[in-house]
């Protein structure tokens, strides 16, 4: 194809409109056209990486095999895509502040005076043709954080619009996504903000090429040919974004709306060939018409935000859609959670996660959890912090180790069955300094886990400080919860199920940051499907 293709996609009148998903739809489509895209996802907070943010500030950080702990859209390029992500697909504005600074200390650039433009802006541009110039893409999609008039936002979109001059037209593309909103009162649709919004991308010196709009309703005829007119674009270049409901349909509506033949034919590219989105139809089809319901409860602590645990509720779509079965996931605080209570939190669900998490804040919430699921045989999936509150729980009230704990809720334990690994005792930054990324995994034949992979060797992701502590694996395992999956390497225990329970398994990695459309994640199908057996036991009883 020669020259990669380089499209930025920006965001106008309020943040939070999707510019995410409309960057994986329009890269699904390209896909299904038969061309190699990657997205990445540039943000303009200080920040190094959102590692260290509260997910409440931001949502869940999602990692990547090779460690990176970057923003949540990576995990929906991944989940649309179906292929990994890096380091170098996330970029904050703290990280190219912190390169060019490094520079400037190590006397790269000759005594000159650091400035905006040019030193912070090269820097952007470096990090927008890295991906270009290592691997083999067609196409490279480049989200720009934030809103267009963010002042955080403005060495990005400079850097934007000298990309433009460098790679010429027929190399870049800007899609700009704003809202139309409905005003009750009128009973119309509002071109102005939009208008407004263009306008200020003008300013930066960036003309859309097209405009992507969401709003609640269509857009009529007349409507589109204003925002044609008054911002500077062909009428076939509006593209109406509906909202949707299903995140999963909006590769067919964007399809619909002709959004990848316009980009197709503004880079001068053949536009005959049809997308190929079977497979992603039947997906949709599966998630529809589902056959059965259950009943899910996800015990954690950050429950009042939803992009918390965003992956963990995309992997129960995926889980969900290859069972044919409705999850529905309920979401209950760690915090309400108690020994007196528990029963009338969880009696009528078919299964129980608990959740991943740091920090003592709620832990008695989740034990209780643990408890429950361990007695009454319900399906039970726990993820890091969850794998650790079943250690925990199952040391306490079966092993006998009165005490027994992490050794992060309490230092002083008795029972470290929970521990911080050697390597990390000395530790004093807490940003990327954590197990990070992929570590191999072997699985033991004749094991629920084994049942559930089909296979002897994995790789998960990781994102966590405290490990097994295996002085007490030999108790574990004499009383009945086994590891069934070692990292091969350190000898670390990845995965711990009981042998006398229908589904009791916990993981010390994170699933949910493998599982996609195309490739739902085996522990959350297998999760679902004997959340589904047990609801039928009860149904006979």
């Amino acid at each position: 194809m020669g020259a990669v293709k380089y499209i930025f996609v920006t965001g106008g009148v309020t943040s939070s409109l999707g510019k995410g998903i409309i960057s994986a739809s329009l890269a699904k489509l390209l896909q299904a056209r038969g061309y190699s895209v990657t997205i990445q996802k540039f943000d303009p907070y200080i920040n190094v990486d959102p590692g260290t943010l509260n997910p409440y500030e931001h949502g869940e950080c999602y990692v990547t095999n090779d460690g990176a702990e970057t923003d949540l859209d990576l995990g929906h390029y991944e989940r649309f895509l179906n292929i990994p992500t890096s380091q170098d697909n996330n970029v904050t504005t703290g990280r190219i502040y912190y390169n060019v600074i490094m520079k400037e200390r190590r006397g790269d650039y000759l005594g000159k005076t650091v400035q905006v433009i040019p030193h912070i802006t090269d820097e952007i541009k470096k990090n927008f043709y890295k991906l270009g110039e290592s691997e083999d893409y067609d196409f490279i999609i480049t989200e720009i954080g934030g809103c267009v008039g963010d002042i955080e936002s403005l060495p990005f979109l400079e850097a934007v619009r000298q990309a433009r001059i460098e790679l010429g037209t027929s190399n870049f593309l800007n899609i700009h996504l704003t809202l139309i909103p409905f005003l009750q009162a009128a009973g119309e649709l509002k071109t102005k903000p939009t208008q407004h919004s263009v306008k200020q991308l003008l300013e930066n010196g960036i003309q859309p090429d097209i405009l992507v709009c969401r709003s609640e309703q269509h857009l009529p005829q007349d409507i589109r040919k204003k925002l044609a007119l008054f911002c500077n674009v062909q009428i076939n270049s509006v593209i109406e974004a509906l909202d949707a409901e299903s995140i999963y349909d909006v590769p067919l509506l964007m399809r619909k709306e002709k959004l990848d033949e316009r980009v197709l034919s503004k880079l001068k590219l053949p536009t005959k060939t049809q997308p190929d989105i079977d497979q992603w139809k039947e997906f949709l089809g599966r998630l529809k018409n589902p056959t059965n319901e259950v009943q899910i409860a996800v015990i954690g602590k950050y429950v009042e935000l939803p992009d918390a645990y965003k992956s963990i509720n995309e992997s129960f779509v995926h889980g969900g859609a290859e069972n044919e079965c409705k999850v529905k996931v309920h979401h209950i605080s760690s915090e309400i959670v108690s020994e007196d209570n528990v029963k009338e939190y969880l009696d009528e669900m078919d299964g129980i996660l608990v959740a991943p998490g740091f920090g003592e804040r709620g832990i008695d919430g989740k034990l209780a959890a643990v408890k429950y699921a361990r007695e009454n045989k319900i399906p039970f999936f726990g993820i890091c912090l969850g794998m650790q509150c079943a250690v925990v729980e199952f040391a306490r009230n079966v092993i006998g180790l009165n005490g027994a704990a992490s050794s992060e809720i309490d230092p002083e334990t008795k029972y470290p069955v929970i521990d911080l690994m050697e390597d990390q005792k000395d530790i004093e930054n807490m940003g990327g300094t954590m197990r990070l990324g992929a570590y191999a995994c072997k699985i033991k034949k004749g094991t629920k886990a084994f049942n559930i992979y089909h296979k002897a060797n994995i790789e998960e992701r990781h994102r966590h400080r405290f490990e097994f502590n295996n002085k007490y694996l030999e108790q574990f395992e004499k009383n009945g919860m086994i590891a069934s999956g070692m990292n091969p390497d350190r000898n670390l225990v990845e995965i711990v199920e009981l042998k006398d329970h229908p589904w009791f398994v916990g993981s010390q990695f994170h699933p949910e940051l493998k599982s996609t459309v195309l490739k739902p994640h085996p522990l959350f199908t297998g999760f679902v499907k004997a959340a589904i057996e047990y609801k039928k036991n009860k149904n006979k009883e």
